[in-house]
């Protein structure tokens, strides 16, 4: 027993000095992003492209993600004006009272998180930091050891099960009619991508295997959510000293009744969208509900604006960064290098590699565009085209992209920086931890996707 509590604490100095030491040297998301559009025209002339199919390429590519970008501004904007009213907060709150030892803090706090990403990753992203903060202050307040950047990092991480969830984006699209791989491979229902065994296996493994780590690796010296104040005033009720109204229109968006009108039009738009269109849920169906659960939860205008003027603050990397990491898309997408990429891990697969080999291209694509619709677009041709090639099936190889699609966006600093400016401090400080975990989803995923049905 001396010598395991022995090896522990060796491990957790270990990841201290690990995360201290990353804090020291990965560079922001801008910063970042210059650095691959660097790499990413080296390759390109290496390949024999010139300057003039480079510029095209980066032209073509700057921009084209604007509607995404809109969306995926929405998702976290209103994703965070949702977990932001009262009903949310008092549940979390609630749960965060329940815990007295640091290891259900953690079990606890990973199992909301994870439940709620599963639902929609919008949710999850938007929650997961105020739960770290609200369960880290009930850990301070009933003294319970609680490092509030790794458990921020826990609860980032255990959102990655949304990759196999209700929102999972590439699954979503190949099940709907007229996608642009049907030719190919046809409609692939859900029960053969996210409800698959594979799938649900993955799911419950890697929500397990973040339990137990985070359990066990916590640091020997913690820092609690007081040493954020920022942070730390987030779970502060909001102290809001508004005048009385003193005109008919002031008085009118303090009142329900055009939010319920709001809410019906609303609600017409999605009968509209599955009933008549007979269409499947796709992002703007999951944005219309989104909203349409902000209104009914807020009650008035006044109350949902309020909350999506400090929301906006949390979405900044979104409507910047989206377009930086577009130009690098077209360079992958308009020269060569994405075909060149996709079609080495093609020639050198067999059925047992191909899984690993598939999310390790992912993952090098994710860095470069942290869109998985991007990314199925651009990479879904040549992984479903690899598969059958080495005889897996179609879906065997989407699932294993989506592992590769998280490890991505678990190692590149884009939604650690959203997390952190949801939060209110610096995505550095959990960065690193971060890391551990993303290693830990990418082994799982490999293992199951290349032994366990699907």
């Amino acid at each position: 027993m001396a010598v395991q509590t022995q090896t522990v604490n060796g491990v957790r100095r270990w990841l201290d000095r690990f995360a201290t030491t990353i804090v020291q040297y990965v560079p922001d998301a801008i910063t970042a992003s210059v650095i691959l559009l660097i790499v990413l025209v080296c390759v390109a002339f290496a390949l024999g492209h010139s300057g003039g199919q480079v510029l095209d390429a980066y032209y073509r590519g700057l921009w084209m993600l604007l509607p995404f970008t809109m969306q995926m501004t929405l998702i976290v904007v209103l994703s965070s004006a949702l977990a932001s009213t009262p009903l949310f907060r008092r549940v979390v709150a609630r749960l965060a009272d329940v815990p007295n030892t640091s290891g259900q803090m953690v079990g606890l706090a990973v199992l909301l998180a994870a439940g709620s990403a599963y639902c929609y990753w919008g949710l999850g992203l938007a929650l997961s930091p105020i739960i770290a903060v609200y369960f880290a202050r009930a850990a301070e307040r009933k003294g319970i050891p609680i490092d509030f950047p790794y458990l921020l990092a826990v609860v980032w991480a255990a959102n990655a099960v949304w990759q196999f969830g209700f929102s999972a984006t590439a699954p979503l699209l190949v099940a709907t009619r007229g996608h642009f791989l049907e030719g190919t491979i046809g409609v692939v229902p859900l029960a053969r991508t996210i409800w698959s065994p594979a799938a649900i296996l993955h799911v419950g493994l890697f929500t397990s295997a973040v339990i137990l780590v985070g359990c066990r690796m916590m640091p020997a010296s913690t820092r609690p959510v007081s040493h954020f104040p920022d942070a730390n005033q987030l779970a502060e009720p909001a102290a809001i000293e508004e005048p009385a109204p003193a005109s008919f229109s002031e008085r009118w968006e303090r009142k329900p009744y055009l939010t319920w009108v709001l809410c019906l039009a609303l609600l017409g738009w999605l009968w509209h969208h599955f009933v008549r269109q007979r269409m499947s849920l796709d992002i703007n169906a999951l944005n219309t509900t989104l909203l349409l659960a902000s209104f009914l939860l807020h009650r008035n205008f006044k109350s949902f604006s309020r909350a999506v003027e400090k929301a906006v603050v949390s979405a900044w990397a979104v409507i910047v960064l989206y377009h930086l990491y577009a130009g690098l898309a077209g360079l992958i997408q308009f020269t060569s290098l994405g075909e060149k990429l996709a079609g080495l891990a093609a020639a050198v697969s067999n059925p047992y590699t191909f899984p690993g080999l598939t999310a390790a291209v992912a993952t090098v694509f994710a860095f470069f565009i942290p869109s998985s619709g991007g990314q199925w677009a651009i990479q879904g041709f040549f992984t479903v085209k690899s598969a059958l090639a080495v005889g897996v099936s179609a879906e065997r190889g989407l699932l294993a992209m989506g592992v590769g699609d998280h490890m991505g966006n678990l190692i590149s600093p884009f939604w650690y920086v959203v997390v952190a400016g949801i939060v209110r401090v610096d995505f550095r400080v959990f960065f690193g931890y971060g890391l551990v975990f993303a290693a830990l989803w990418f082994v799982i995923g490999v293992v199951v996707f290349t032994f366990a049905p699907c």
